[in-house]
């Protein structure tokens, strides 16, 4: 017994040199993309992830710390102070006004105290600032489809990069499944709005560095926004199981300056500026008289009028064609 107490005890010691020494390692956390042999949340890159850090580390965390240890502590002493040895005539009754108000009323008082926290961070989420980029998710299997409107850059498709080119791309293999070929890109400091939808079943746009986790579903458009506070390349994926290649359409948004996010939006055939009605045709003067009388805007800039929901009839026989005698009265 004392040399199996003593293997014990030195592989105790031999594992916590190894905890001690794998520490430094655990500290060099890789922003924007998961940390191998990594402890916690991946580094905060947004306002909404800072306050996510906050509301885990400093509520949460403490909170479920207590809850354990104590749910620990009661059952070591009951048994070791109720078992048969120690107590070998049990009491006979079973209630106890007094405990049963506490079990109660402290857990309530803990979940609304929690509610607190947890409220104001769901209202930040949903108070968004106004946004000074709007950027349309579109979801779809198995890759996503990014457009700014405001930009004028159309819809282009983001797919996954092969592991075989990730080498000529000079990307690390750490990043295989993460790398997109066409990614997302935001200037740095200023307000996205991400409008999220699907074209085929339930997706998710999952990006842990922003603090973001919105479902997007066919038939819907849910809305959510970041503000990327440093420049880089942040990953995430699609966290809903949405079909056979669900773990193959990663979401790569790629941050940086002003400057070289004009350079791109022009190179997609895009304007930072927001273009005049005269400037460019379906403009916001032909828009409003689209929308005012239910016409889209045609090729030379005029509205056109087409059938809408209340005007729209089934087809009926030319004029020419003569017409069906009257059904006679009986």
């Amino acid at each position: 017994m004392g040399m199996r107490a003593k293997g014990l005890l030195g592989g105790a010691t031999a594992s916590a040199l190894a905890v001690f020494a794998a520490a430094p390692t655990w500290a060099q956390e890789l922003v924007g993309q998961p940390t191998p042999g990594g402890l916690g949340l991946q580094p905060a890159a947004s306002p909404l992830k800072v306050e996510a850090h906050m509301f885990h580390d400093v509520i949460l965390m403490p909170i479920i710390t207590i809850i354990t240890l104590l749910v620990l502590g009661l059952l070591l002493w009951i048994v070791f102070r109720y078992n048969k040895r120690t107590n070998p005539t049990p009491a006979r009754w079973s209630h106890n006004t007094v405990i049963e108000i506490i079990w109660t009323v402290v857990p309530v008082l803990v979940l609304v105290f929690i509610s607190l926290f947890s409220f104001r961070l769901l209202f930040a989420y949903h108070d968004m600032p106004d946004p000074d980029v709007t950027v349309k998710v579109t979801g779809n299997q198995w890759n996503w489809a990014y457009e700014y409107p405001d930009q004028g850059v159309a819809e282009y498709i983001s797919n996954m990069v092969p592991e075989t080119e990730l080498a000529e791309r000079g990307l690390p293999h750490s990043l295989y499944r993460l790398a997109a070929d066409e990614p997302m890109v935001v200037p740095v400091g200023k307000t996205v709005r991400l409008l999220i939808t699907a074209s085929d079943v339930i997706h998710a746009v999952a990006m842990p560095a922003f603090g973001l986790k919105t479902d997007a579903v066919p038939g819907r458009v849910n809305e959510t926004w970041f503000r990327a506070d440093r420049v880089g390349s942040f990953y995430g994926q699609c966290s809903e199981l949405c079909g056979v290649d669900h773990a193959f359409m990663p979401l790569q948004i790629n941050v940086v300056t002003e400057a070289e996010f004009a350079a791109w939006v022009a190179s997609k055939g895009g304007s930072v500026t927001p273009a005049t009605a005269e400037q460019a045709l379906g403009g916001t003067a032909a828009q409003v008289a689209a929308g005012t009388t239910g016409a889209p805007v045609l090729a030379d800039g005029q509205a056109g009028a087409i059938p809408t929901a209340q005007t729209a009839t089934t087809p009926t026989a030319p004029s020419s064609a003569p017409a069906a005698p009257a059904a006679e009265a009986r």
